[in-house]
C-alpha cells in the first residue's frame, strides 16, 4: 500500500473519542498523514465523529488547507502578487513548469510535486518568491531549481 492511503483511521480517530468540536483538527492530521482527504476519509470522520457527511465535506471544501485530490510529496507555491508580478514571477513559474514537470494546480505523475500559485506570499520585497515545504526562495536560479527538482 503506498504512502498515502497508509493511515490507520480507527487509531487516528479513537484519539479523537468522538469529539464533533475536533473536526478541523481530525481532518488536518489525515491530511499531514495522507497530503490528502478522499471520500471515504471523509465518510470514516462523519461517521465516527456524528457529524454529517454534508458538513464535513463543507469544512473540507471551505479551508484551502485541505485538498481533496491527492497532493505530491514536495508542495510548491509560486507568488503572483503585485509586487513579484512585476518581478518577473510568470517568468518563474514557467521555468518551475519546465523544471519541475508539474502545472499550477497540478501534481507531478511521480506523485512528487504538487504546484500552486498564490496572491501573496508575505515577503514582498523578496520577489519573486516561491515556497516549498515551507522554505522560501527569493529569485531562485535554474541551478537552484534544478536542486529542488532532484529532491526525494
Amino acid at each position: 500500500m503506498s504512502e498515502q492511503t497508509t493511515v490507520d483511521m480507527a487509531e487516528l480517530l479513537g484519539r479523537y473519542g468522538g469529539d464533533k468540536s475536533q473536526l478541523i483538527q481530525v481532518l488536518l492530521e489525515i491530511q499531514r498523514r495522507k497530503r490528502w482527504l478522499s471520500a471515504e476519509d471523509l465518510e470514516a470522520v462523519s461517521t465516527s465523529l456524528g457529524i454529517p457527511y454534508t458538513q464535513v465535506y463543507h469544512v473540507a471544501t471551505f479551508y484551502k488547507a485541505f485538498s481533496l485530490v491527492p497532493k505530491g510529496k514536495h508542495s510548491i507555491s509560486v507568488c503572483l502578487g503585485t509586487a513579484c508580478q512585476v518581478r518577473n514571477a510568470p517568468r518563474l513559474l514557467d521555468r518551475i513548469v519546465d523544471i519541475f514537470g508539474v502545472k499550477p494546480g497540478d501534481t507531478s505523475q511521480d506523485m512528487q510535486f504538487s504546484l500552486d500559485t498564490v496572491n501573496c506570499l508575505g515577503c514582498c520585497a523578496l520577489g519573486p518568491v516561491m515556497m516549498m515545504d515551507g522554505q522560501y526562495y527569493s529569485k531562485p536560479t535554474n541551478e537552484e531549481l534544478e536542486r529542488l527538482a532532484s529532491a526525494e
